[in-house]
C-alpha cells in the first residue's frame, strides 16, 4: 500500500531548513543563525552545519545562468580599488591548490584573491555536518576518496607539505566503499518499479561474491523467464569472443554498451539487463547502457566470466585501493585553507583537521596576503594591458579588481562567457566539455537499529533516484569517532545521478537534460523520494520515515563531475588535441586548472593541474 506524505513524515519541520541557507542570510553578508539546524545554538557563519538543499544551492548559480543562458552584460561595475598578484576563480582543491603553489614559488607576501561562487569552499569536496543527534556526525556531500595508487609525485608532494600520512589514513578507516558497508551488500527492489518491496541482503549484483549472487536470485522481482536467464548469466564460464585477436576483442568490447552485451552475449533478458543500468550513474552521470562494456568491466560490473575469465568478488572497493577522511575530500580542501589563511583554524596536521573550528571570518580580511571571497560570481576575465581585470557579482553588485595573472579554476564550460577575448577554436573546446551531474543527499538516522537487524549496511537501489545508498560509519580521525558498534545516530548516504530519461543519445545531450532535471526538483521532491526508499528498505524492522529521521541535507551538482571521454561517444583525437588540451592552453597573462583540463574528474588530477597552470604563469 502507497504510504501518505504524512504516514512518511513530509510535514517534520526538519524539511524546511534549508530556508535558512547561503542564498538567504549569507548572500546579504550577515552571520548565519544555525540554531535550527544544530544542537546548540550557534551565531555565526558556518556553511558546514546547513541543511536542506546545498551543493548548487540558491545563490550561487543564477547569476552564471543570467550570463550564459540570457547574455546579460553586467559590466565592469565598481571599481574596488584592490590590486592583486593573482586572482583565482573558483575555490575548490584546484584553485586552492593554485594559490598554494603560486605563494610556494612567488613567495608568502604574494598577495592573492580567490573568488568562489558557492557559500563555502572546497567545491565539490563540501564538508556536511551533523548535530541534530547529539555528537557531531560527519559526511561529505561530493567528492570523497584519495586514490593514491594513481598520485603523481607533485600530488604526493603536495599531501606530504599537508602531513597527509596515507597509510595512517588507512587505518583509520574502515568504511568499506563500494562494498556497501561491513555488513556486506544487498539490493532493494522498490514497490513503484517492481511491484513489491524485496530486500535481498548479500545479492550483489554490481559486484561481490557471485555465489552468493547466485543463491539469490530466486527472490528477484522479475519474471521467471528474467530470473532463468540471471541464472544462466551467473553460472556461464565462457569465452564469447574466443578467437579473436587482442585488438579486435578490445575495439568490439568498446564499441558496444555494456547493457547490450549482457543480452547479445550474456543471454539476459532486456528486463534482467536493465537492472545494471544504475550501477554506474553514481560516478558516471549515466547508466551502463551508456558505457561500453569495456569501461564497465573496468569499473567491477560482472563481465570477465563471459571472457574466458572468472567472475569474482571484487576487491577492496569497487574504485580501487583508496585513503579517506570522515569528511571525504573536503579536509583536503581545509588543509589548504588553514594554510593559506593564519589563524582560520587551530592546529597544524591531518589528525585535528577534522575536527577544527573554523573561523569563516577570517577568510576575507582586508590586510591579509590571501583573500577567499564567498558568494561572489565572475562574470567577467579580460587582459587590460599589463593586468587581468576580473568582474564579478556579490550581493547583486557588480564589482572589479585586477591582478597581474589569473587562473581560471572554475568548470570549463562558463570559461567562454566569461573570457570573451579568448580565441574561437579555445571557446568551441571548452564548450565541448559538459560536467556530469552528481546528487549525494545525506539523511541523519536516530540509529541503525532497523539496519542491523536486517543485516544491512547500504544497498543498490536499481529502480530509484539514487542507484546506491550506505551507512557511513566507520571513522577514526584524531578525535574524531564514528565506530560500527555506536548505536547513536548515524548518516546513510544517498549516492548517484538524475536519470536524464532519455536513451540512445550522446553522454553529453543525456547530461544537459539531467541538469534540466535537477535544477527543475526542489528539496520536498528529493525529501520524499528518500523517505520512501527508507521506509520500503528499512520498514519491516521497524523503521519509522516519520520519527526516526533527524536530518537532511542534498547536495546537488548540476555541474559536478569533470566529463572524461567515453568510448561510444567520443572520437579519439591525436595527442595534444584534445578539447581539454585545446581548452586549458594559456592565454596572455591567463592560465586554467581544475579537473575538466585534465578531462578525469579525481582530486590529484585536479591538484596536478592546479600545478600546471601555476607554472605555465611562470614562463
Amino acid at each position: 500500500m502507497k504510504r501518505s506524505d504524512r504516514d512518511l513524515g513530509m510535514h517534520r519541520p526538519i524539511t524546511r531548513r534549508d530556508v535558512i541557507h547561503g542564498a538567504g542570510v549569507a548572500a546579504m553578508g550577515l552571520p548565519l543563525a544555525l540554531n535550527a539546524c544544530r544542537t546548540a545554538p550557534v551565531e555565526r557563519y558556518y556553511p558546514p552545519a546547513l541543511t536542506g538543499l546545498r551543493g548548487s544551492h540558491q545563490g550561487s548559480f543564477e547569476v552564471a545562468h543570467e550570463l550564459a543562458r540570457a547574455g546579460k552584460d553586467f559590466g565592469d561595475g565598481r571599481d574596488l580599488g584592490e590590486d592583486y598578484d593573482l586572482i583565482v576563480v573558483g575555490g575548490g582543491i584546484s584553485g586552492l591548490a593554485a594559490a598554494y603553489y603560486y605563494r610556494q614559488i612567488r613567495g608568502p607576501e604574494s598577495r592573492i584573491l580567490i573568488l568562489e561562487n558557492h557559500d563555502d569552499f572546497g567545491g565539490h569536496a563540501t564538508r556536511n555536518e551533523f548535530h541534530q543527534g547529539g555528537l557531531m556526525r560527519l559526511a561529505w556531500g561530493g567528492v570523497f576518496n584519495l586514490e593514491f595508487p594513481l598520485f603523481s609525485d607533485t600530488v604526493n608532494a603536495l599531501l606530504a607539505d599537508l602531513g597527509v600520512d596515507i597509510q595512517r589514513l588507512q587505518e583509520q578507516g574502515d568504511f568499506n566503499y563500494g562494498e556497501d558497508g561491513r555488513l556486506g551488500p544487498a539490493t532493494y527492489f522498490d514497490a513503484e518499479t517492481y511491484g513489491r518491496d524485496v530486500l535481498i541482503p548479500g545479492l550483489a549484483l554490481r559486484h561481490g561474491d557471485p555465489e552468493q549472487a547466485f543463491e539469490r536470485l530466486d527472490h528477484v522481482p522479475l519474471s521467471a523467464e528474467s530470473r532463468e536467464s540471471l541464472k544462466r548469466f551467473y553460472s556461464a564460464r565462457t569465452d564469447v569472443l574466443a578467437g579473436q585477436s587482442p585488438e579486435d576483442r578490445g575495439r568490439y568490447l568498446r564499441g558496444i554498451s555494456y547493457t547490450d552485451f549482457l543480452v547479445q552475449h550474456g543471454g539476459l533478458t532486456d528486463e534482467a539487463a536493465e537492472i545494471f543500468v544504475k550501477a554506474t550513474h553514481g560516478y558516471a552521470g549515466v547508466g551502463a547502457d551508456s558505457l561500453s562494456a569495456a569501461e564497465c568491466e573496468g569499473a567491477g560490473l560482472p563481465l570477465a566470466h563471459l571472457l574466458g575469465g572468472e567472475l569474482e568478488a571484487a576487491p577492496g572497493s569497487v574504485g580501487g585501493e583508496i585513503a579517506m577522511f570522515p569528511d571525504g575530500n573536503a579536509s583536503i580542501a581545509r588543509l589548504l585553507v588553514r594554510e593559506l589563511v593564519p589563524g582560520i583554524a587551530p592546529g597544524d596536521s591531518m589528525d585535528d583537521i577534522v575536527t577544527a573550528e573554523f573561523d569563516y571570518s577570517r577568510l576575507d580580511r582586508a590586510g591579509s596576503t590571501v583573500r577567499l571571497r564567498l558568494n561572489s560570481t565572475a562574470v567577467g576575465v579580460e587582459e587590460r594591458g599589463e593586468a587581468v581585470q576580473v568582474a564579478y557579482v556579490r550581493e547583486r553588485e557588480t564589482l572589479s579588481v585586477r591582478a597581474r595573472q589569473a587562473v581560471l579554476a572554475c568548470y570549463h564550460s562558463i570559461v567562454p562567457f566569461l573570457c570573451p577575448q579568448l580565441p574561437e577554436p579555445q571557446r568551441q573546446a571548452l564548450r565541448y566539455q559538459v560536467k556530469r551531474p552528481l546528487l549525494v543527499t545525506n539523511v541523519l538516522l536516530r540509529n541503525s537499529d532497523a539496519a542491523d537487524e536486517l543485516g544491512v549496511s547500504g544497498a543498490y537501489c536499481p529502480g530509484r533516484l539514487h542507484g546506491a545508498t550506505w551507512m557511513v560509519k566507520g571513522f577514526d580521525s584524531g578525535s574524531y569517532r564514528h565506530e560500527w558498534e555506536d548505536p547513536g545516530a548515524v548518516v546513510m548516504q544517498f549516492w548517484g545521478s538524475v536519470d536524464p530519461q532519455m536513451r540512445g543519445v550522446d553522454a553529453r545531450t543525456q547530461h544537459r537534460a539531467s541538469r534540466a532535471r535537477l535544477l527543475a526538483m526542489n528539496f520536498e521532491d528529493f525529501e520524499r523520494e528518500v523517505r520512501v526508499v527508507l521506509d520500503g528498505m528499512l520498514g519491516s524492522a521497524g523503521f519509522s520515515a516519520a520519527d526516526d529521521i533527524l536530518a537532511m541535507t542534498v547536495n546537488r551538482w548540476p555541474h559536478g563531475y569533470a566529463y572524461d571521454y567515453l568510448d561510444l561517444w567520443d572520437p579519439e583525437w591525436p595527442p595534444g588535441e584534445a578539447p581539454h588540451e585545446i581548452a586549458r592552453q594559456r592565454f596572455g597573462r591567463i592560465a586554467f586548472a581544475n579537473a575538466d583540463a585534465g578531462a578525469n574528474a579525481y582530486t590529484h588530477v585536479a591538484i596536478d593541474e592546479a600545478w600546471r597552470a601555476v607554472s605555465e604563469l611562470m614562463d
